[in-house]
Order: structure tokens, then C-alpha cells, then sequence
């Protein structure tokens, strides 16, 4: 059921490019940025003509556009666990949002998180922004800085809640505005990243920057949001669920840290070295936005609430205007950045995710795995509608289970081919006994090997 060990993916024949960590040369550096709640259908380059982002497409036409990556979770610190070890929110046994005095926490003791494995390899580390692993915000057990981060910028030192974008920054009271009283986060995160790039130009480096936005309470600066309000079909206010004006605001904001990254790696000469990544935590929120043609949007296991964004650009190792249509998810990029960098393998640990490698090469290969897993179980639906389930894709169909309670028996099951029905719109589980035994019997397994969780009864 598991992929193979890190060992496996770190031993991958890679391109000279791709290699020169593992070669003994310099690692190359790693850009990784993160956005919170940004769905499928918000980018230019993903078809959106209402929002804009040029630097973003810029980054696309120079890169590979993934079109079926999906995050681990529907909702937040599912995801970034995942990301930090490579394993299923499920065997981590962080399967919903942290709340404030949260008692579960991303373990130090417990997991060699990703900076640290990087860190390892030669590579200044940095975490610039959200973080929402802490758990319980007076101990701070989960604190960032015990997973390999040499720095820790922005990142919230109380409880997030519904974000703060212009100070007095709630959720972290230390950090002073350094453009002006009405500094916007969004602005402060890319000045941070770009400085941070400066000060390590002579030696590798993972940058992750991890934006708030674009969270609910939505909040655009004030003048980009006049601007999109001009536009002709412009919705009105920041709860309109075709073109925000707030949100395409909020991703503006974003996409022009994009490009003063992607200029800063050009003034430096870093950008052939430099691999940069672009992905969203969970699909985009359906009360402000619409996923379509994807169903529902946060919080569901439906297409909508767990499909991303994701574009990776590397200059003379990444075809540059690819395209790639395999399924891929967010446990991928600890084995992936780990061979990228020339980590050290840790042949004892358990990895479920598998390096995407092949597809940096040749966007069409095709990766060693069976299929995708989820597991969401909640005690009560999420405020935005999302139930208790588990899920599992393989090849083009997908199988939700919806539970009774988080453990309880099987409510009913829906099954969907995705190629056919990419909307999810047609259930074929009444038409396909068969396929739905032989997923749940997959899934099922899936469940029983994952330590965290237990099987649904019935």
C-alpha cells in the first residue's frame, strides 16, 4: 500500500540538472509557495479571465501546469502536515483544521519534517507566513521552529481565526508594519521572501512562503479591488460567488510576489538554479467563489475541495509551456524536494508519497502508484457543508464513502469517472457494483495500514 521509501525516490536517474545535488555539487534552491484556500479555476493560465496573473502564466508558459493535482485535505492543516512528511493526513493523525487549544500538533519528536531533511542537505531554510500546525497556542508544541526552519518570519504566534491583513495583525501582535501603517500582509510576506533570497544568494536554500491569503474574511487592498469592481460582470462585495472583486484582489496581491520573486532569482543569476513551485492548500471556498466546472469547493472530497493549482518551473531541467494531466498530491513533494536536493534517504521511514521526478523530466511519464487516498472523518458536517467521508481515485474513477459520525459505519457510497464527468455530476454506483466493491476493498486497506485511523464499520 505504501509508495517506496525516500531511498528509492532519491536514487531516481535524474537529469544532469536535476542531479546536481545528489552529484556533490550545489543543491539547487527551492521556492515553494503555498496559498491558502486558492481554487482550481482562480488563474489566467487555468482559464480564469476575470482574475489576473500574468506573472503566474508567465511562470506556466516557463514551467508545467499540472491539471489534476490535488491537495492531501479539503480544509488546511491536513494539507501542510502532508507536505511537512510526505505521509496521508491519515497516518499522521491530523485529519481536520488545528483549532486554538488544539491537543493534536505536528510532532518534531516524531516526524523529520521537510526543512529539516532539507536543512540536512546544505540549505538555509525559511518559513515565511502561515503555519497552522502549532496546536495548542500557549504551549506551542508544534512551533515551527523545531522542524528545521533556520528562520520563521510573519508566521502566527496566536490563533489565526479569519486572518488579519492590515495591522495590528492579531494573530501575531509582535510583527510591526514595515510599509507603512497601512502595510498589507500579502506585501510584507514578498518583501520578506525577496529579502530572504538576497541574504542567501551564496549558498542553496528552501524559501517556503506561505500565504494567508486568500482566506476568508476576504480583504483586497483598497484600490485593486476599485479596480476589478470596474470590470464589466463584476460581482459585488466580498460574498459574491462569481467574480470577487475582494479575491481577485487578494490573488493579485499574490501574483505580483510572484514576479518580484521570479525578477530577484533573475537579478541574482539564481533562476536556472532554482526550482520554483506554485500550489494551494485545498480547493477554493464555494461561498465566495465558484470551482466550476469542479463540484462544491472547501471541505468537500469532491473535486472542487480538493483540486489545485500547481505549476513548477525550473529553467533548462523543466520543459518550459508543459502540461501535465497526472493525478498527483501533496505527499509528492517530500520525496520530490528531498531528490531534488540531494537528501540523505532515511531507508526506515515510510513514505506515501512517490517523487514526481519522471514527470519534471517528461510531463507524459507516468508514475509507479495505484491510486489517491483521503480521509476527512468530523464529528459534525464543517461550517461549509462538508461531511464526514473517506475517498480513494484510481486511474479516472473516484469513490467517496460517506460515514456516520468520524468512525461510524458506511452512510452510502458514490462513485464517478472523472474523465467522463469531471464535474461529478453523474454517480455511477447503482450502474457499477463491481467497481465500487473493488475500490472500497482499496480503500478499506488503505484505512487499516494507516495508523491514525480506523476503518468504518459496515
Amino acid at each position: 500500500m505504501r509508495a517506496a521509501a525516500l531511498g528509492a525516490a532519491a536514487a531516481i536517474a535524474l537529469p544532469r540538472r536535476l542531479a546536481a545535488g545528489a552529484a556533490g555539487r550545489r543543491p539547487p534552491n527551492i521556492v515553494f509557495i503555498l496559498t491558502d484556500d486558492l481554487g482550481w479555476a482562480e488563474l489566467g493560465c487555468y482559464g480564469n479571465a476575470f482574475n489576473e496573473t500574468p506573472h503566474l502564466d508567465r511562470l506556466a508558459r516557463e514551467g508545467v501546469r499540472f491539471t489534476q493535482a490535488c491537495a492531501a485535505a479539503p480544509v488546511c492543516s491536513p494539507t501542510r502536515a502532508a507536505l511537512m512528511t510526505g505521509l496521508w493526513p491519515a497516518r499522521v493523525g491530523i485529519t481536520d483544521y488545528l483549532r486554538a487549544d488544539d491537543p493534536k500538533f505536528l510532532s518534531a519528536d516524531q516526524y523529520a519534517a521537510l526543512p529539516k531533511v532539507l536543512k540536512a542537505a546544505g540549505c538555509a531554510t525559511a518559513l515565511i507566513g502561515k503555519w497552522h500546525l502549532m496546536g495548542d497556542y500557549s504551549r506551542r508544541p508544534g512551533d515551527p521552529r523545531r522542524h528545521g526552519f533556520d528562520e520563521v518570519i510573519c508566521s502566527e504566534s496566536a490563533y489565526i481565526g479569519g486572518g488579519f491583513y492590515f495591522p495590528p495583525y492579531k494573530h501575531m501582535p509582535e510583527v510591526q508594519p514595515r510599509l507603512g501603517p497601512n502595510e498589507y500582509l500579502t506585501d510584507r510576506l514578498n518583501l520578506e521572501a525577496v529579502e530572504f533570497i538576497d541574504r542567501h544568494k551564496d549558498r542553496p536554500f528552501f524559501l517556503l512562503l506561505s500565504h494567508y491569503a486568500p482566506h476568508t474574511r476576504l480583504v483586497g487592498k483598497p484600490e485593486l479591488v476599485a479596480k476589478y469592481e470596474k470590470k464589466p460582470g463584476a460581482g459585488k462585495g466580498p460574498q459574491a460567488r462569481q467574480r470577487n472583486p475582494h479575491l481577485a484582489a487578494m490573488i493579485e496581491s499574490i501574483d505580483d510576489g510572484v514576479g518580484r520573486i521570479a525578477d530577484a532569482l533573475e537579478r541574482l543569476g539564481l533562476a536556472g538554479q532554482t526550482l520554483v513551485v506554485f500550489n494551494s492548500d485545498n480547493g477554493g471556498e464555494a461561498a465566495v467563489t465558484s470551482n466550476a466546472p469542479l463540484r462544491a469547493g472547501k471541505s468537500h472530497l469532491y473535486e472542487g475541495g480538493i483540486r489545485v493549482p500547481l505549476i513548477m518551473r525550473w529553467p533548462g531541467a523543466i520543459p518550459a509551456g508543459s502540461t501535465c494531466d497526472a493525478a498527483v498530491s501533496t505527499v509528492d513533494f517530500y520525496p520530490t524536494l528531498a531528490a531534488v536536493a540531494g537528501a540523505a534517504a532515511d531507508a526506515g521511514r515510510p513514505a506515501d508519497g512517490v517523487s514526481l521526478l519522471p514527470l519534471l523530466r517528461d510531463p507524459a511519464a507516468r508514475l509507479a502508484r495505484d491510486a489517491l487516498f483521503w480521509h476527512y472523518p468530523l464529528e459534525k458536517p464543517h461550517f461549509l457543508g462538508g461531511k464526514s467521508a473517506s475517498a480513494v481515485r484510481a486511474g479516472d474513477w473516484k469513490l467517496i464513502r460517506f460515514h456516520v459520525g468520524p468512525n461510524g459505519p458506511a452512510e452510502h457510497a458514490e462513485l464517478y469517472n472523472l474523465k467522463d464527468d469531471p464535474g461529478e455530476t453523474r454517480d455511477l454506483a447503482a450502474d457499477r457494483p463491481q467497481k465500487v466493491k473493488e475500490l472500497a476493498a482499496l480503500l478499506g486497506r488503505f484505512l487499516a495500514d494507516t495508523c491514525a485511523a480506523r476503518a468504518p464499520a459496515g
